[in-house]
């Protein structure tokens, strides 16, 4: 399957005017706006995080897993298709009892090396198979999309040379690089700086179990994004038979042991429910999303004590939650602008952001400086296209000053991230003409982002599934 397609102009992934440029030009979609209050259910697919930690995990346990209603868009897919490179063996088969096809996963007895890893855009690929790699027999390379070859890598290249694991590459700390593995690792203790990724941390922890002496990991650098993700990986792993825990704030140990199968059924991507509920604080209305957990290690469970802050009354009963605004900002009430701390949940700061710049008066983001190493410099991106449509956005070392002024249409560019292109289109609920020059990024996460928006709008989707999910993911 040819990946680099996956967003490239000839792709019409979508059909129904994604490709019909409004300004002359192929790939722009426009956003619409709120004319009504929302009235909706929006079924938010699997978690990326989730989906592809059990990927990992699934291939190297020690007998077979069936993942009930995994994700199905880029990043799992390219995860899929390294493990598969691997050795490992991945079937869809449809669910009796899920919208979304199970994945059946049948571990290998041994990895096979002499390969070589697309890893796209997806930031857990590039940081989790590594590691795997080093338990492969021959040299595994790696390479993926152009901004992948911007994103930094150094801390996952140093940690498998301090466990003895042979890295090659022309760049030194970036992609495109080898790893030559031997077969087996034999783990120990390790130091490293994660202060740029909680990812770096997750996937040694993640192949850990396998390495002969298990790993005690230490965390060197001043400051630690995301930690709740690396909640989620010792969770996994704990709940696959592994004894994993963290000594302190810094410190992580995962013992040698085998990773149980079994069947896994993989919570909805609360990250990604972040665009739907948001909208509902911009147009008024009601949004519910169903099969939400009544406890998650997901750091998008943060949105129901976040967005309260803004009007939103929040409810979650019998796995539904509902968010309802009265009245919302395009029938004219401002919420007030807020100063709010993101360190542990920088991955809802785009779209918040966006929130912001249509509220009244001066906000602040803070703790999100990793977020300059993300699909994108996500803080420049975000200062630029909300400066683009009229506000006043400034960067400060670890976040973004937010002054709303009366905005206007533009070309909203999305840097190949699927938080930008969300941003844009909740921008575009509220300000006429506002056009996202690529919609297609947000297959990284949600396979159909433009026809989920048309549900959350009331709009009739006539338009024929514009691509099968089964010739995307042929394992």
């Amino acid at each position: 399957m040819e990946i680099f397609r996956y967003s490239g102009d000839e792709f019409d992934l979508y059909g129904d005017g994604v490709h019909e440029a409004t300004s002359g030009e192929p790939g722009y979609w426009r956003a619409p706006m709120a004319e009504v209050p929302l009235d909706a259910d929006i079924e938010v697919p699997g978690s990326k995080s989730l989906t592809n930690r059990e990927l990992v995990l699934s291939a190297i346990a020690h007998e077979p897993t069936t993942l009930h209603a995994p994700l199905h868009a880029r990043d799992t897919i390219l995860m899929a298709q390294a493990l598969e490179e691997l050795g490992t063996g991945i079937e869809r088969v449809a669910s009796s009892h899920n919208a979304s096809d199970d994945l059946v996963i049948t571990p290998t007895e041994e990895l096979s090396g002499g390969v070589s890893i697309d890893c796209g855009l997806a930031g857990t690929v590039m940081r989790f198979v590594p590691p795997l790699a080093g338990l492969a027999l021959g040299p595994v390379t790696f390479d993926g999309d152009e901004g992948a070859r911007r994103r930094p890598m150094a801390p996952t290249l140093a940690a498998l040379r301090g466990l003895g694991v042979k890295v090659s590459g022309d760049t030194g700390e970036r992609l495109p690089f080898s790893v030559q593995g031997t077969g087996r690792i034999p783990g120990g203790v390790l130091d490293i700086d994660a202060s740029a990724s909680s990812q770096f941390v997750s996937g040694l922890l993640l192949v850990a179990p396998r390495f002969e002496q298990g790993l005690t990991l230490t965390h060197t650098g001043q400051s630690l994004p995301s930690l709740p993700h690396i909640n989620m990986t010792l969770d996994v792993l704990t709940r696959r038979g592994i004894s994993a825990e963290a000594i302190d704030s810094r410190t992580w140990r995962v013992e040698p042991g085998d990773i149980a199968g079994g069947e896994i059924t993989v919570e909805p991507d609360l990250s990604n429910a972040a665009p739907f509920l948001i909208a509902t604080i911009i147009a008024g209305g009601t949004v519910r999303i169903p099969n939400w957990p009544a406890s998650t290690t997901q750091v998008g469970d943060l949105l129901r004590e976040l967005l309260p802050r803004f009007g939103a009354e929040i409810t979650l009963e019998h796995g539904v939650l509902t968010c309802t605004v009265e009245r919302g900002i395009v029938a004219g009430t401002r919420p007030a602008g807020v100063d709010l701390d993101l360190s542990v949940g920088g991955e809802l700061a785009p779209n918040i952001a966006g929130l912001l710049a249509l509220c009244e008066g001066e906000s602040n983001i803070r703790g999100v400086g990793h977020l300059r190493g993300h699909e994108t410099d996500r803080l420049a991106a975000l200062a630029t296209e909300l400066n683009r449509v009229g506000a006043d956005v400034e960067e400060t070392e670890d976040g973004l000053i937010i002054r709303p002024a009366p905005l206007h249409g533009a070309l909203w560019q999305c840097y190949a991230d699927h938080r930008m292109a969300t941003t844009g289109a909740l921008i575009g609920l509220a300000v006429d003409e506002v056009q996202l020059d690529d919609v297609e990024c947000t297959t990284k996460t949600l396979p159909d982002f433009p026809g989920m928006w048309r549900t959350l709008l009331g709009e009739q989707d006539d338009a024929e599934s514009p691509i099968s999910l089964d010739s995307l993911l042929e394992l």
